[in-house]
């Protein structure tokens, strides 16, 4: 098998832009129901019942996530053909999900919304572990905090998107959910067209069997300490900030008394400010990491100060209130997302495994998914129902493990 050079040279302006946009289509087609749509479709199948329908949802999906990811990126790996390893499961992935979400928008039955959802994730997971992986193939060591720093600006733009698009066809389902499928089946097109995706020659060599695919989802933490306390800080801040995304809108709902179009219209403002500070705070991060080198330093005080607006949000009486601690959550994000995907693939085990490392990885983004939704669902009934301010205390006090957790790495400063 040959093995993968790191590259050396700049990558350049239309891949970089390309592979951000295919970003932006993928993370606003998983954005509009993690956030929007499935909180609006679980009153719709699950009236009354719709914190546990969404938790139920939201779980399956997550466990779909947890399992596809690194699975998906084992296979990218060994991907063979004159397709390349990446280019095939891109566009794949990008029409699985644009399916599932069809489906999804025209059910009215709790159990097929679940299994649509369930295959949507592994869709759009395909997808993912192939595009990250672009990322450690195509982008230098001297770049990725600049080019990290885009990624996590237009995911979280994405986020936005899906805010607004939640805010203005929260009444038109298929609007809601189809238009954001289409268009990142549309995107990662042009990415995939424009990606210099190098094919393997030959599949590399593997026993297969059981201990193989087990390997899948395992870096060993004795071996690689580093990339086990990122995953850890990762972990921990993404368990935090999906006890509350999940909830967000039933949590305006319950907490403001306000209408599902009150609501709605109320988190996409909310995520419009939060987006702004975190644009600002994730490219200037990103530059400055490149420049100084360091990326721990910001790791940790981002996941501190994202923390800190948990906090706020657990104390908010006022709508004004929740979007002062929606900017402070920005502002720690946005720092965040400017450099920890460079620190990520700064630890990686294996530029060979790249793909299935970085699935291993997104372990620690999947798993979350699961289990905040159920945690989430408990804190939050805890005294009767809507007991948001112990869900949201409980987050903060995540995230202050999170910032703890990326303190004794040592390969990167």
């Amino acid at each position: 098998m040959e093995m993968t050079s790191p590259p050396v040279r700049p990558a350049g302006r239309w891949l970089v832009t390309t592979m951000a946009l295919a970003q932006l289509g993928l993370f606003l087609a998983l954005a509009a129901p993690l956030f929007v749509g499935l909180a609006i479709k679980a009153q719709d199948v699950a009236p009354g019942h719709e914190v546990a329908a969404l938790g139920l949802v939201s779980t399956a999906g997550a466990v779909a996530a947890f399992v596809a990811n690194p699975v998906f990126g084992r296979i990218s790996d060994r991907t063979t053909g004159r397709f390349g390893r990446r280019r095939p499961w891109l566009v794949a992935g990008a029409v699985g999900l644009a399916v599932c979400l069809l489906v999804i928008a025209t059910t009215q039955s709790l159990a097929v919304l679940v299994a649509a959802w369930f295959v949507g994730q592994v869709s759009a997971n395909a997808a993912l572990a192939a595009h990250v992986a672009t990322v450690a193939d195509q982008v230098p060591t001297f770049q990725r905090g600049k080019v990290a720093g885009l990624l996590g600006v237009v995911q979280n733009c994405a986020i936005l998107g899906a805010a607004y698009a939640g805010k203005y066809f929260s009444g038109q389902l298929l609007m809601l959910f189809l238009v954001p499928g289409l268009v990142a089946v549309g995107l990662m097109l042009l990415y995939a067209v424009v990606l210099p995706d190098r094919p393997l020659l030959r599949r590399p060599p593997g026993r297969g069997g059981l201990r193989t695919l087990l390997q899948t989802f395992w870096v060993n933490p004795r071996r690689y300490p580093d990339f086990a306390l990122v995953w850890a800080s990762r972990f921990l801040l993404v368990t935090a900030a999906y006890l509350f995304t999940t909830f967000r809108l039933l949590y305006l709902q319950h907490q403001f008394s306000l209408s599902v179009g009150r609501a709605t219209a109320v988190m996409a403002t909310g995520v419009l400010v939060y987006t702004i500070t975190l644009v600002v705070a994730a490219q200037s991060t990103g530059l400055l990491s490149d420049r100084l080198q360091r990326r721990k330093v910001f790791v940790f005080t981002a996941t501190l100060i994202f923390g800190l607006g948990l906090a706020l949000l657990s104390q908010a009486d006022t709508v004004g209130m929740f979007y002062l601690a929606e900017i402070v959550c920005g502002l720690g994000y946005g720092v965040y997302m400017g450099v920890d995907l460079a620190l990520v693939i700064d630890v990686l085990p294996d530029p060979d495994d790249a793909a299935k490392d970085l699935g291993v990885f997104n372990i620690a983004n999947a798993a979350p998914q699961s289990i905040a939704p159920a945690v989430g669902a408990v804190l939050v009934g805890v005294g009767g129902g809507h007991s948001y301010g112990l869900l949201l205390g409980t987050a903060a006090v995540v995230c202050v493990a999170g910032a703890l957790a990326i303190v004794p790495v040592k390969k990167v400063r």
